[in-house]
Order: C-alpha cells, then structure tokens, then sequence
C-alpha cells in the first residue's frame, strides 16, 4: 500500500505536466486554470509534480543503459554473443573486453538518462523556486538531493562533465574537471542533508531521505582517492556510523527478502525505485537474463531473450571454499553435468543454475540446442535439458546457449509479465556496514573492520566467520553480498583490480584487455553524438 501511494501521486504528477502542456485553446475564454499559483498549495500537490523527477529512475532496471555499462564492463555480468543471437553490432562485447567506443549507444543512452534527470530537477527546481509558498523549500532540497544522485553517478562513469543548475540558462554548458563537479555535489549534500526527512514510513518511501543523501556522500568519500587523488576514510566512516547507529534500519533476517516481488517491507533498502507491472513498468530482468524456453518455468506471458549470464569465477567465489568457508553441501559447478561439493553460502540465491523444469515439475528443453554449436565447436554438454551452467565456453561467436548462471536475485513472478513489481534497491544498509569495514580497514582499525564484515557474513547463513581481513577477502565478501548493485566496476577500480584480466575467453582472439590502476578505461568516453550537438564538451582523455 505505502509504494501504491507514492506511485498514484506520481502519476498524477505525470498526468499533470501532460494537461498543462497540451490542452491549451487560445480562442476560449478562461473561467479557471491549473498554474503554479493555484496548484502547489499542499503537499500532495507539491508531490504529485516530484514525481516527475523520480520516474527517470525508471531507467535503471533495463537493457543497454547506466546498469548495463557498469555491470557488464565488471567482472560480474557478460552477455556472450550466441550464434546469430546478442552480437548486436559488437557493443556489448566492447564493453566486456574493455574496448570502449564513443559512438556506443549504451553510452548515450546512460547519458542522456542522467542529464534528463538533472534537467527535470532543474526545472522543478525552478518552478518551486518562483512560488511563494513556505512549503516548496523542503521540496527544493528532496530535488537538490536527487540532482546530487544523478551528478554522483555521472561523475563515477564519466568524470568530467558540465555543472547545470539553471534552467533558464540557454548557452552550451562547458565541461568541467572530474574534481569540481566532486566539489559541487558534496557542496549540496552538505547544504541540503540537514533539510531533508528523517523518517522511515510511507511518505518518503522511494524518495530522498536524510539518509538515502547520506549514502551518496559516503559513497563520495569512499571514492574519493579515485575521484580526486585524496582519500576521505574517515569521514566516509563517519558517515557510515551516522546511517548504521541511527537504528532506522537493520539487516532483515533473510538476505533474499530484501529482493522479493513485494520487498516495500524490507526494513534494509534504504532507497529503492518503486516499480509495478503494470503503473510504473521498466523493471525488464526477467526477460534479460532467462532462456527463451524459461517462460514455461515462470508462465509468462512473453518469452525471455536470452541474454545476461554471470562470469563463472565471480560465479565461483560463493562455492569456493577457500575463498568463502562454510558448510559444504551440494552445489552446481563448471558444466552442471552433476552436483558437487562447495560452500552453500545463503546468498546463492542470487543465481539460477544447474537443470530447469516447467511450473509443472516436467523437464525443460530446449529446442535449439544442435550437437554443435554454430561455430562447430561443441554444444551444450547437457543436450536438450535445458540446464544452466556456470560455465562459459566463450564471449563470441560461439557462446553455448545455455552457458552462465542466471541473475535470479530479484524474485521471479509466476505469470508475470516483461515488467516486474519487485522495488529496484539502490541503496541498502548492508553497503554502509561494508563501507565502514571498508574504510575502518584502510585506517589500520581491523578489529573492527573484521566485526562488520562478520556481521554481513553471519547473515548470509551457512559461512564460519572469517579469522582475519585482508584487501583480497574484504573485495571478495563486497562482491558476494552487493552482486548486480551497480557497486562492482567502482570496488574494481578502487581496490585496483579493474585492468585484471577475469576468464580466459577460450577460442577468442580478442582476449580483454589488461590494463593499469588509472588507466583511462576507469572513465567511460563522452558520447560522440553529444560532443557533435555541443562543441564545448571536451573528449575524455584516451578516446580522441
């Protein structure tokens, strides 16, 4: 009920830029009128037109935009071109082997999904700023803050970009170093971060919080070296300490309800985009990763593309043993051909892996797997049974159809549809308790450092404590318990993994490549197409 709430006065927020913009008759004479004015008188109104401002977030949970680049030039996700299927003119392949080019759409579209947020910020902002109206300058501040959310991710995956504030302002806007736009969005986090909410309940839910803008400025600090060439440990574990003691959030028991189709009750998600099927779809996951024939697993109502699979070492980091100890059981490795012996960490649920049957219990096949694959290498080792393996034979051209685990960490609906209902959770309280392990570490505190990350590691289910951190087991447990959070591409970076080569592409002359800690592939290259429309906008180094 509370996200239903927030998407009815969104829509209407919606509706109500659509009737101010088109139902205008010059020739009748005007009895009464929506305008500023008369229409922002209460909260619900003020909300309402937010809304605007937040169904740009739509964007996040779909194919080929902000999501796609950071997950699938990580060690995490990669979508394998399989025979004729996912080769798509290459781009996706670009951005796994860390070949990026300009003029790939994914990059445009994450372009234009974060300045088109800024935009709808800065006009709202606007708009509320002409009011005379006391109640518009905490609404003001909710925008402000969400602004500092699209600037943050843009300066992560593009680094030096323009600073717009006003609306008004009709010259080309000129790009700006990497460290002043860093200035800029701490300069507002500081200024609005006392404005903002404090609760937890029905009205700020999917909207920014103290607390949601606390995460960002965290997430600053905790990149800051990155960023700007100075780390900022301490003040990222101030930070941390201020969201983790505030005690208005806590682990939930289960790892996996923070994911499932109705997780508006998860009292870790700190901030989440609240999705529905059928008010505010987008939520495309189930169609991205599962096989096409997976749509008799799930009776749904479109079949699935075939697409994301999870790169097997990441895959192998949960089951092995040495690098994740715990209770050892039964789990799918390599070709899934039978069930093994590794770690059953809790968190596995974030995977769909080994032989699949229809909602029936009848097995699954899959009928266009051949006795080889399109290139004459061989095919799927499990033949027609539809089983997914976490191994990958290779990235292109002859990816096996049935390769890779599936991202099964959002629950799946039985019957559902293209869009999925689950919330899409940007930020959660388990990120802050890793970041101040994280920066706790860093300052020599590991003691302390070793407690938290126990703490995440007790709640997963099934893992022994570990007896000492280190950089390696600390990048590791962030991986296992943040998977397909949009943080792996930054952890990479920052704990200098991100030149590493990660799986062996076997029969592909393409290997990725292998680069060092600052290289120029740690920024994304600036859209060509925005640089031809805006000649001021200056070309990331490496990319000219």
């Amino acid at each position: 009920m509370k996200k239903i709430i927030n998407i009815r006065y969104f829509l209407i927020g919606l509706g109500m830029s659509y009737f101010a913009s088109s139902c205008v008759d010059l020739d009748e004479e005007v009895y009464s009128a929506v305008t500023a004015d008369n229409f922002f008188q209460t909260n619900e109104e003020f909300i309402s037109a937010l809304g605007q401002a937040y169904t740009s977030l739509g964007g996040l949970g779909n194919h080929s935009g902000l999501w796609s680049i950071n997950e699938i030039a990580s060690d995490e996700i990669v979508v394998s071109h399989k025979g004729g299927d996912w080769f798509d003119g290459g781009v996706l392949l670009q951005l796994h082997q860390h070949e990026f080019k300009s003029d790939n759409p994914f990059f445009q579209n994450s372009w234009n999904f974060l300045f088109g947020g800024i935009n709808t910020c800065n006009r709202l902002i606007f708009s509320f700023e002409t009011l005379d109206n006391p109640n518009s300058a905490a609404f003001i501040a909710e925008l402000r803050a969400l602004r500092a959310l699209y600037y943050y991710w843009a300066l992560d995956a593009f680094g030096n970009i323009p600073i717009v504030t006003d609306f008004t302002d009709v010259e080309a806007p000129s790009t700006k170093p990497r460290q002043e736009v860093y200035d800029f969005v701490l300069s507002e986090l500081n200024e609005i971060i006392p404005l903002l909410p404090v609760a937890k309940d029905g009205t700020t839910y999917g909207r920014m919080t103290k607390w949601s803008a606390l995460m960002i400025r965290m997430k600053l600090y905790l990149n800051a070296e990155v960023y700007t060439g100075t780390p900022q440990w301490a003040l990222a574990a101030a930070d941390a300490s201020e969201i983790i003691n505030s005690g208005v959030y806590s682990l939930m028991p289960t790892y996996s309800n923070n994911f499932v189709i109705n997780n508006s009750q998860s009292t870790e998600n700190i901030f989440v985009y609240p999705y529905d099927k059928v008010f505010a779809g987008g939520f495309n996951w189930v169609m991205m990763t599962l096989h096409i024939v997976s749509q008799s697993t799930f009776n749904l109502t479109q079949q699935p593309w075939n697409g994301y699979q999870t790169v097997e070492e990441f895959y192998n980091s949960y089951v092995d043993p040495e690098k994740n100890p715990g209770t050892q059981g039964p789990v799918w490795k390599g070709l899934a051909l039978e069930q093994s012996t590794g770690t059953i960490d809790g968190r596995l649920s974030n995977f769909l892996v080994g032989p699949q049957f229809r909602s029936d219990g009848t097995v699954l096949e899959d009928p266009g797997v051949e006795p080889t694959d399109p290139t004459g290498r061989n095919g799927d080792p499990n033949g027609p049974p539809l089983t997914f393996m976490p191994y990958l034979n290779e990235i292109s051209p002859g990816g096996l159809r049935q390769a890779g685990a599936r991202i099964a960490k959002y629950e799946f609906e039985m019957g559902g549809t293209n869009n999925m209902s689950n919330d899409f959770v940007i930020f959660r309280l388990s990120d802050a308790i890793l970041s101040l392990a994280e920066a706790k570490f860093r300052m020599g505190e590991t003691t302390e450092a070793l407690a938290l990350v126990n703490q995440i590691r007790a709640r997963a289910g099934n893992l022994d404590p570990f007896t000492t951190l280190t950089e390696e087991n600390l990048f590791e447990e962030r991986g296992r318990e943040m998977f397909v959070e949009m943080t792996r591409r930054q952890d990479l970076i920052r704990f200098k993994k991100y030149g590493e080569a990660w799986w062996p592409f076997e029969g592909m002359n393409r290997p990725k490549q292998v680069h060092s800690p600052g290289s120029y592939l740690e920024l994304f290259p600036i859209p060509q197409p925005q640089i031809l429309a805006n000649p001021k906008l200056q070309q990331n180094p490496g990319y000219n």
